[in-house]
């Protein structure tokens, strides 16, 4: 008897932490189609009593938030396709392949994720001005081409792959590129999707390091810009909330689209390591 009860006070648990989690999100589309004004009325509006799509006809019109949505898109799928591509080719390499120091590298590599991000941002930006690439999409994709948390994922997968399986493949004939794109590739799959989740939502949210190396209005992000358009309508609450649901929204879509195999790609990675 004891045990129902127990299974009922943790489901309702989580029901109650989801909607604790929820409501900001819920009100926040809701207060996008209220008129101008409602969502400051006091008693607060749970609902648009005269539901308007007119905030974000204005964000696509007058605002010209379209391009910074597109600046957005470009940049979060480039940094994600490379660095798929980059942090695979490394963390298997660090996981099957034998190199002088890749031990003491690797090990290094674990060293740099103690250090805060912020710490990099001067001298990463210092590199990127004298290659010319400040105020350009690339200076803004390059710091997401490689990660060590995404090496190092990739690499703790990779390690359960067979050496059989690949010296197999070697004794065939098989190059290690060869190798690398007809078994490895598909053995990884999961947690290449668990990987791609991160470095879109890493790359899509990301506010500090566009806005400090771009100057161009009609380059920056959506997070940028729409942070800019709070010194211009800071009382303009619905319109605001409009400009978050069009940066919450592609980030929500893809993590349902892909929400089974980042799931699965989790826990076989939980298990494997």
């Amino acid at each position: 008897m004891r045990r129902p009860i127990r299974v009922v006070a943790l489901h309702a648990l989580v029901l109650l932490g989801a909607l604790l989690t929820l409501t900001p999100l819920l009100w926040m589309v809701s207060a996008s189609f209220m008129p101008a004004g409602s969502a400051n009325s006091y008693p607060p509006q749970l609902l648009p009593r005269a539901p308007t799509a007119g905030h974000y006809v204005e964000l696509f019109t007058r605002l010209a938030l379209y391009r910074h949505l597109l600046n957005s898109a470009v940049i979060a799928v480039a940094t994600t396709l490379i660095s798929l591509l980059v942090n695979s080719m490394a963390g298997y390499a660090f996981a099957k392949l034998r190199f002088p120091g890749r031990e003491r590298v690797f090990r290094g590599l674990l060293a740099g994720l103690v250090i805060p991000a912020q710490v990099g941002m001067l001298p990463l930006f210092l590199m990127l001005k004298g290659l010319g690439l400040v105020n350009t999409m690339m200076g803004v994709i390059v710091p997401g081409m490689a990660s060590i948390f995404g090496i190092f994922l990739i690499r703790q997968y990779a390690l359960s792959i067979p050496d059989d399986l690949l010296d197999a493949a070697r004794i065939d004939g098989a190059g290690e590129f060869r190798i690398f794109r007809t078994i490895v590739l598909p053995i990884i799959r999961p947690i290449l999707v668990t990987l791609a989740v991160f470095s879109f939502l890493s790359s899509w949210n990301d506010f500090m390091w566009p806005l400090i190396v771009l100057s161009d209005d009609a380059k920056y992000t959506l997070p940028v810009a729409l942070a800019n358009l709070v010194g211009e309508h800071v009382q303009d609450t619905e319109l605001m909330m409009a400009g978050s649901v069009l940066t919450v929204l592609p980030a929500l879509l893809v993590f349902l689209f892909l929400q089974r195999s980042y799931i699965r790609g989790v826990m076989m990675g939980s298990i494997k390591g």
